[in-house]
Order: C-alpha cells, then structure tokens, then sequence
C-alpha cells in the first residue's frame, strides 16, 4: 500500500473499492472504511457481486468480470474530458500523459458501457465523484490481479490515481490489500524469483556481489521460476522435486487436475506447515512448524507495517519455528546456518536491506512497529510513499488498451465463474476449517448462482449442480441469491470438497506477473436429480 490504513479513516474525502470484497477478505480495513463513511466520506464501489459494502456506498456498480480496465478508461475519459484532471500535479510530478490521454480519448461512456453492462451514467458520476473529492484512496485486491491483464489493470488504478493528484497524499494513494498477514514481508525477503530482500534484483552483479559475500557462497544471476513456471516445469522433466512451505497448491493453484498430474510425476515432495492440508497428505516428508504464538519473529503487513511477534506457549511436539527448519536442514546438505535466534536473523536483513529495513531494530519496533522505508536510525518510518517525489523520479502514465479475458461465455459454456473468499473461512482453509467455532459457520462449499439463471436449469437452493469447464466438472449446492448478477456465477475457494480449481484455467495467467486468471472463466450449470 503507498499510504497507511489509518488515514482511510482520518484523511480520504472518498475511498474507491474495486476488485475487493472488503468486509469478508479484510474485516478490520473494512471497519475503517465503515467509519469514514460515517464521518462523511463518499463511498465508490465496483465489484461483479453484491459485496456487503455496496449496502452503505454513494454509488455501486457490478461490472462483468474480467472489465476492470475498460471501467477505469471510461472513468478516466469522463474526468479529462471536463477537465477534473488535475493538470499542475501532471505537469509538475508525471510524464508520457499525451500518450496515454490518446488511449484514453477512445473510451467514451457509450463504448465502455457496452463492455461492462455499466450505465454509462454511473460511468459519469463514478469520474465525478473520484475526481471531486481529493484526496480519494483506490484500494483492490485480488479481483484486480487475478487476471490475464492483472498488470494492466494495476497500472489502470495507478493512472487514475495521478490523473487526479492522489499519489503522495495523506488519505490518497493506490493501495492492494495483501490476502495474508505477511504477503507484503514476504515479497519484501526476496520471495519472489527475481530478487534478493527489498526488492533488490539478481541480476544487478553489485547486488548479486554484496549478497554473494555476505553469505559466504557463490549466487546464481539468473531469475528463478515462479509457481506458474513450476507446474510445467514438472510436465518437462526440469523439475524433479518440491519442498512447499505454507502453501497448499492441491486447492490453491489452477486446474487441479493438471496439478495433481504434475504433483505424481516428482519424485520427492517435502512440506512444512502447522496442520496436514491436502497437499501434505500426499508428501514424502512433512516438517511440522511452530505456529503464530509458539515462536519469535516478524511480520510485514500490507501497509508496509514491519512488527515483532513474540512467543507465548512452546510449540507442540516435535515442531519448530520455520528458521530453524531451514537451518537445520541447510546445516544437513552442507551449508551451515548459524543463526540463534530471530533476531539474529532481522538484524541481517536489517543490514542488507539498508534502503528500507536499515533502521530498524527490534527495540525501535516495540509494540506498534515501524513502516518502511526507514534507512537509518533516526528514521521514523513512512506513513505514505511518493509524498514529493515518485522512486523512479516522475510517475509514468501507461497507455492502457482494454483486452477481453481468455475465456468469454459462449454456446457450449453460457455462464462466467469468478472464485474467491467468503466471511468466515481463509485461504484454502487450513487454519479455519479446524476451528469448530469457524467451521460451523460454513461447512462445505456452493455456488453462488443468479434466480434468472437458477429458473433456466430449475434448480432450487440446496440441491445439487454440475459446473462444467475445458478443464472438468464438480458437483457443488446451489445458492439462489442475487449477490451475483444474471450470467455470472461464484465458488469460494475454501473448500478440499469441492475445489474450485478444478474448473479454474491454468493455460491463462498475465505474461508479466504469471498470475493466473481465478477470477474469470466460462462454465455450465446443469441441475443433478436426486
């Protein structure tokens, strides 16, 4: 996130959600939206469903799957098109606009109402509102990046948010609600096969140098692969084995048939997690970690918030701290780690992560934390990015052409699925399905389906349907409910049941990030008899 969570509340005259069932994925932020509305805020939202936020905004809109860039365009032409552009703020902080402008000039209300089924009216007063109320906060959140155009639609949300002068403001910004507590401090520690920690890249001989000598080794300058890259990997024989730590692929990665095809063909698969997912089941060798509460460390949550946790209970049995596994582990093949503690650890990535972690200490961190960057110690971290200058100098507008999703509904499959979270359970539902207080909340799966669309194949809640796509077919209960507009269907994703990526895409995913599109994909619904 470029700003804090904090001055959603306290700072932004608007908030726009888009792509992000707030209340069910991110209560606590959800709660500060609540609360600035209740202190006069305006409220935009865009969301295929009828998320529970939609109840309290200014104005909703449900806009087909997977049109998120043409929304954006439309919002974008509206705004320049009567001036509400903040034109000094481009003048002064931004390049490439004409550009871009060019682009946008294509996208009148009419065109773009015809792509996402909006009015072009709401498309009007959506730009009105956005570019009236400054400083306005854009928050997403995987319904933008789950796509085949996810990079194409964050640059969208960015260029919207420089048009009207709300990058490098209190209350402003473009900020992606990260879906785990420590997604941000993962990706911050190099968890991603292209960088070292911060973000620092492998190919850059001086990085590769200072990382090389510090641990004591020689280090590759070539990117590794990412999750998607892994998967077909295995279909050529490159990869022969796997150690998945904190991940359950077997219900969170796309097309569970050619995943579990995959999964047999390796040789070796090591896991480490703190409950037996569905993917651990099928492990040669399970390493049992400590859970939140049982161990030391940090986290990096999503507003760029570094925070200490410390241990309250030993851990169960034989289980240990993550650390310590890969420090064992690392010490068996040959090469020793001798970390003692945590600490020990932060205090080396502190050093070598200089430009956003160097000021950082466990003391500095105390209770609340410390946002990064915070280079040195006198630092008192950054509640928002960008305040007088972008990190690469002037900000840069993308022309943004809109492109249709890989799959569109069609004869053979009429409807459009879109997966993602429901209230009471999280991610594949390993921590919450155990929990009998969560889990009675909801315990199986369904299909969320239109009354229009339930009336077609004469299915009543409750009772059973088969959803058919290109890659296979599940059997899940219907939801009749008007959430979801007629057309459109949606499975959370929760469920080892009823795992939805069995009719997920795995042949379509954004060509830069690698993402795959969850978020869009054409099915069948057909009502089973009893």
């Amino acid at each position: 996130m470029t700003n804090s969570i904090e001055e959603f509340e306290k700072d932004s005259n608007l908030i726009f959600v888009i792509g992000s069932n707030t209340t069910a994925c991110h209560p606590l932020i959800a709660s500060r939206i609540i609360k600035a509305k209740e202190n006069g805020a305006k409220l935009i939202v865009a969301d295929p469903r009828n998320i529970q936020l939609a109840r309290i905004a200014d104005l909703t809109v449900n806009h087909r799957l997977g049109s998120d860039v043409a929304l954006l365009n439309g919002m974008m032409h509206v705004i320049i098109k009567n001036n509400w552009h903040s034109e000094e703020y481009i003048n002064t902080r931004c390049e490439d606009f004409e550009a871009f402008k060019k682009e946008i000039d294509k996208y009148t209300p009419a065109k773009v109402s015809k792509i996402t089924e909006v009015d072009k009216k709401d498309i009007e007063k959506m730009a009105e509102l956005y570019a009236a109320n400054s400083p306005a906060a854009l928050l997403y959140a995987m319904g933008i990046t789950q796509h085949t155009t996810g990079v194409d639609n964050v640059k969208s949300c960015c260029n919207i948010a420089m048009l009207c002068g709300n990058v490098g403001v209190a209350g402003g910004g473009v900020n992606p609600l990260r879906g785990q507590n420590n997604v941000q401090g993962a990706c911050d520690m190099g968890g991603l096969p292209n960088v070292f920690t911060g973000y620092q890249p492998v190919g850059d001989l001086h990085v590769l140098k200072k990382f090389s000598d510090a641990w004591g080794c020689e280090l590759s300058s070539v990117p590794g692969m990412t999750i998607t890259d892994m998967i077909s990997a295995i279909d050529h024989d490159k990869i022969k084995a796997m150690y998945i730590i904190g991940e359950n692929p077997k219900l969170s990665d796309p097309d569970w048939n050619h995943l579990n095809r995959a999964l047999k063909k390796l040789d070796f698969i090591v896991i480490q997690d703190i409950f037996l997912s569905e993917t651990a089941q099928i492990a040669d060798v399970v390493f049992s970690s400590a859970a939140l509460g049982e161990r030391e460390g940090t986290f990096t949550n999503t507003e760029r918030r570094c925070m200490r946790t410390n241990k309250a209970v030993e851990p169960v049995g034989n289980a240990l701290s993550d650390w310590e596994i890969i420090s064992k582990l690392s010490t068996a093949m040959g090469y020793e780690m001798n970390y003692t503690s945590a600490e020990d650890i932060f205090n080396e990535i502190t050093s070598l992560t200089e430009k956003s972690y160097g000021g950082m200490t466990y003391k500095r961190l105390g209770i609340n934390g410390l946002q990064w960057p915070c280079p040195d110690s006198e630092h008192p971290g950054t509640p928002y990015l960008h305040k007088e200058t972008f990190t690469r100098g002037k900000g840069r507008f993308h022309a943004i052409e809109y492109k249709d999703p890989a799959e569109l509904a069609c004869e053979d499959y009429p409807l459009l699925l879109t997966t993602g979270r429901m209230f009471a359970h999280f991610h594949t539902g390993t921590m919450t399905r155990v929990s009998k207080h969560l889990d009675v909340e909801q315990k199986t799966g369904y299909v969320e389906i239109n009354p229009e669309d339930a009336a077609k194949i004469r299915v009543k809640s409750g009772e059973p349907v088969l959803l058919t796509s290109r890659r296979g077919q599940m059997e899940v209960p219907a939801r009749i409910t008007t959430d979801v507009k007629p057309g459109t269907l949606f499975l959370p994703i929760h469920f080892g049941e009823h795992p939805t990526n069995i009719l997920t895409n795995s042949n379509a995913f954004d060509p830069l990030a690698k993402i795959p599109e969850f978020k869009v994909g054409a099915v069948k619904a057909e009502k089973l008899i009893q």
